[in-house]
């Protein structure tokens, strides 16, 4: 039993100054995987990231009620935002390393906020297979008519399901079966699928995450799978791309991702003023 942890709240991939993915950020401290598993429980927040400063770079490990993940996309901005807010100053800069990786990261301070962008690494991009498509597809339960062509699977760190629907409205509408939807990304080692709109001309799109084999049924803001599409509409002439996520959840969060030159991926974050005390 741990009486005093220290877990600071940091909202991440604001839109607007609102909204944002409630993230638990916590000094690297002796705990079991169960007991880290236990902290977003505890806190009410769907990821927990732990942060341990090892030389010259700062060692990132992210967890979810179900198990540690290799990566974590808006779990990196809430550690950018934190990390900044600990050094002080105008910018932040530093490397990182999560799952033997070590990546480039930075913040700005942007008034009582933190604008934060880091480098996701290369994405692998494949087509679904017909069993994929079989099992995954119709347990989102796209609306007849709804579903566009360019499905792709894609992965940093992990392998996950993009899908195209035609419009704002059809993601909207979306209820996934959740048990057969976890039964089919479990069944071919998926994160998760992440259902996005056509994007408009000026590259702005809404999405939807769904995860509950992380034990996330819906996460308000995915990063990394913005990243990850970001790198798929490369190929087709997109350059960069602004996601809304989050409204579905009532709390609505903002990414950017863009992958060439040079892939980035961030969003705006704010860290709250106190941390809070935990018993684990």
């Amino acid at each position: 039993m741990i009486s005093r942890l220290s877990v600071t709240i940091v909202r991440a991939c604001l839109r607007e100054g609102h909204g944002g993915s409630p993230t638990a950020v916590l000094d690297e401290v002796p705990l079991s995987d169960a007991e880290r598993c236990r902290v977003p429980v505890l806190v009410g927040t769907s990821h927990a990231v732990f942060v341990a400063p090892r030389g010259s770079e700062v060692s990132l490990r992210f967890f979810t009620a179900e198990g540690e993940l290799p990566a974590c996309g808006h779990g990196t901005v809430a550690a950018l935002a934190f990390l900044a807010e600990r050094a002080g100053g105008p910018e932040y800069r530093g490397t990182l390393r999560a799952a033997g990786r070590s990546f480039a990261g930075r913040a700005v301070r942007e008034g009582a906020r933190v604008r934060a962008a880091f480098e996701p690494g290369p994405v692998g991009l494949r087509e679904p297979t017909t069993a994929e498509r079989g099992l995954v597809l119709p347990a989102l339960r796209v609306p007849p008519g709804a579903l566009a062509p360019g499905a792709r699977v894609a992965s940093i760190g992990r392998e996950r399901l993009l899908v195209p629907v035609t419009s704002r409205s059809a993601l909207t509408a979306l209820a996934p079966h959740f048990d057969r939807l976890r039964a089919a990304c479990d069944r071919f080692g998926f994160l998760g699928c992440y259902v996005y709109s056509v994007p408009t001309r000026s590259g702005r799109i809404a999405a939807r995450m769904f995860a509950p084999s992380i034990g996330v049924p819906e996460d308000i803001a995915n990063a990394n799978s913005t990243a990850c599409l970001a790198a798929d509409l490369a190929d087709r002439g997109v350059t960069g791309i602004t996601v809304d996520m989050g409204d579905a959840l009532g709390s609505p969060a903002t990414i950017t991702a863009s992958a060439r030159p040079v892939p980035q991926v961030g969003g705006v974050a704010e860290v709250e003023a106190a941390a809070r005390e935990l018993a684990v």
